[in-house]
């Protein structure tokens, strides 16, 4: 985080356990909760990645970093973690559902199917089974989930009908979860970014000169602006619940509204 207003606020008793936390806005959480003395549960597939943000993590001022491999498109692989881990997980405080991509750009007639199964399965059937395996720890300890939804949550556009749908779920499960826990004083909080600049165009387009080429003559967000955001709703007063946070670059208007300076 750039600027120091939260340095009053510290997360040293708090679990948080993140999704994705290999690269992008996950790792920037990690990081900035980091600062904050967190206590961190860092997962994701790349465990390599993860071995050098946890050894960041301490630096940076984390109570604790524990990382484990984890591929949140494999719901069994879910369940496994969540039983085989539940001493730990109980601990739980915080938890961000980070992990997500989209696949491909093609109109639905020419799109993948297979593409299709990895974006369901790791937007909304990963969201949804850890959640669940976690939801027992966050309601013992009236706590936060967050779950990273996207402006494609609000509005489609050609050629991401299923990578739109899914995010549809993400801003529709956040708001159903948030109507079932009422009453447990459990926060769900649903961000919806638009442009960031993170791997999430290469892993679509899968070629890094036209991932690059998305951003180009125009500032997007960064990883660090939406981790900014993230920490601010973790730090309001435990009566405050910030249901849904849109966020764009100011070069971006709408989905497929962005300037181009020079253009």
């Amino acid at each position: 985080m750039k600027s120091g207003w939260y340095c009053a606020f510290t997360m040293k008793n708090k679990t948080v356990l993140i999704t994705g936390a290999s690269a992008g806005i996950g790792q920037a959480v990690a990081f900035d909760c980091s600062k904050l003395q967190a206590h961190l549960i860092l997962v994701a597939r790349r465990v390599d990645r993860l071995k050098s943000i946890q050894k960041k993590c301490l630096q940076l001022g984390a109570q604790s970093v524990q990382i484990f491999k984890l591929d949140v498109q494999d719901t069994k692989e879910i369940q496994n973690f969540c039983k085989t881990n539940k001493k730990i997980l109980k601990t739980v405080d915080i938890l961000i559902n980070n992990a997500g991509l989209a696949k491909g750009t093609e109109r639905f007639q020419d799109a993948q199917p297979d593409d299709w199964d990895q974006m369901l399965d790791t937007n909304v059937r990963g969201l949804l089974y850890l959640t669940r395996g976690l939801i027992a720890p966050l309601i013992k300890n009236q706590g936060h989930i967050v779950n990273m939804g996207s402006v494609a949550g609000r509005l489609v556009y050609e050629g991401g009908s299923v990578y739109c749908a899914s995010k549809f779920a993400v801003r529709a499960i956040s708001d159903g979860l948030r109507m079932d826990l009422k009453g447990t004083n459990v926060r769900v909080t649903n961000i919806e970014p638009g442009m960031v600049n993170t791997e999430f165009s290469l892993v679509r387009l899968g070629n890094q000169q036209k991932a690059k080429a998305v951003y180009d003559d125009m500032t997007p967000l960064s990883a660090e602006d939406i981790s900014e955001t993230i920490l601010w709703c973790l730090q309001r007063p435990s009566h405050v619940n910030i249901q849904e946070l849109v966020i764009y670059p100011t070069d971006q208007a709408s989905v497929g509204q962005v300037v181009r300076k020079g253009k």
